[in-house]
């Protein structure tokens, strides 16, 4: 560092080797100090170089500056690649083989998790609200990978969702009534389909009164609501002890007299909570699960039951009240949209299992009405004037 930043960048180093972490408020007050040896402008340029190095993403700062990158993803061989909503595509930028890993490790410790041989992978958010994700050599092949997420949209509503496009004016109408009829719902997508920017929309438009209590292994649902409470998981120490699950979380969630309960993402044991506290007077509760479709929500609840050790007809049996609506999100040729609304009902082959019916489809011709309609307007009869066929999508 020193040698990059010259007596500036000593000084800096001082302070950190003194016991003071770097801050951007501890690097402007000794920046301020070396004005009349650096100049003004050279002072901005140092200060800025050294916050980036000790406090931002260094060589990445500045694809995270760019309003239309989601992603980052770093390889081993330093190689960095980028999603700006068009699909990955390679970047010029690239980090030095020797910097790749004291960067992940900083960034993790940045995130306040480990990141070392002991424990070789991280999952965390830094205090900037970049999600990140990194893995060691052996885990990795090649050096350390590196991947960040930007949340660039934090929706104030399904209006937002109309401002991207992500959903039309009559979807709209429908994810609005979910929510005001208090449906219990599950969000169902691939990876980076927009699923939870959709559930922090839906949760935006709750009542202002309304209770939200939201469970997470790492945070990262962040709705424009004025009173949510949220439950973060925990790794365990180096020495296994300490750790916090999801089905810690959501027990203790119970508790909290939670008007909406919320799983960031159920993707495990957790599930078997989840949908005991829905059959148990939680309504409204949401999560989002990934799926390809909503016809395979059932399949991917009974997967996730059977490592909370539930039987399939315990889960089916769950899961027939625990949950009424699936809001589908795909991602195609860059764009994320709410395509299909499916419903839960009784299989017709199987009586004591339970499917999901397409109610309401995003096509060509507008938005169609499916085999699961009715059943949608039993849980949301404010959509009665909805035409079952009506405006372009």
């Amino acid at each position: 560092m020193s040698a990059r930043a010259g007596p500036f960048g000593d000084a800096v180093e001082r302070s950190i080797r003194a016991g003071d972490p770097p801050t951007p408020a501890g690097v402007a007050r000794i920046a301020a100090q070396h004005t009349a040896t650096l100049g003004v402008d050279g002072r901005a340029s140092a200060e800025r170089r050294l916050l980036e190095r000790l406090v931002g993403l260094g060589p990445l700062e500045a694809l995270s500056s760019d309003p239309e990158v989601t992603d980052v993803m770093v390889n081993g061989d330093g190689v960095v690649w980028v999603d700006r909503g068009q699909g990955v595509e390679r970047s010029a930028t690239r980090v030095a083989a020797d910097d790749l890993r004291p960067l992940a490790v900083r960034l993790a410790g940045l995130a306040g998790r480990r990141l070392d041989d002991a424990q070789p992978w991280v999952d965390g958010v830094l205090p900037t609200g970049v999600r990140l994700h990194a893995v060691l050599p052996p885990l990795a092949d090649g050096g350390p990978h590196v991947s960040l997420r930007f949340a660039r949209h934090r929706p104030d509503g399904v209006g937002a969702l109309l401002r991207l496009g992500a959903v039309t004016p009559e979807l709209a109408v429908v994810l609005r009534g979910l929510v005001r009829a208090r449906v219990s719902l599950v969000v169902t997508g691939g990876t980076g389909a927009g699923k939870t920017t959709v559930l922090a929309a839906l949760l935006a438009e709750c009542a202002p009164t309304e209770r939200i209590v939201v469970v997470e292994d790492v945070r990262e649902l962040d709705p424009l609501h004025p009173h949510v409470v949220r439950l973060q998981g925990r790794t365990p120490n180096v020495e296994g002890a300490g750790g916090v699950t999801l089905v810690d979380l959501v027990r203790q969630a119970l508790r909290m007299r939670p008007d909406r309960l919320v799983v960031g993402e159920v993707r495990g044991a957790e599930v078997r909570e989840l949908l005991a506290a829905l059959n148990t007077g939680h309504e409204g509760g949401m999560s989002t699960v990934h799926a390809n479709g909503p016809d395979e929500l059932p399949a991917r609840i009974e997967a996730l039951g059977a490592l909370a050790g539930m039987p399939r007809t315990a889960v089916h049996a769950q899961l027939r009240e625990a949950l009424r609506a699936v809001v589908h999100v795909t991602r195609t040729a860059g764009a994320r949209r709410v395509e299909r609304i499916g419903v839960v009902v009784p299989d017709a082959r199987d009586s004591a299992c339970v499917r999901v019916a397409v109610a309401a489809t995003c096509g060509a011709d507008g938005l169609v009405a499916g085999p699961g309609y009715d059943r949608l307007l039993e849980l949301v009869p404010s959509l009665g004037s909805l035409s079952r066929r009506v405006g372009p999508c």
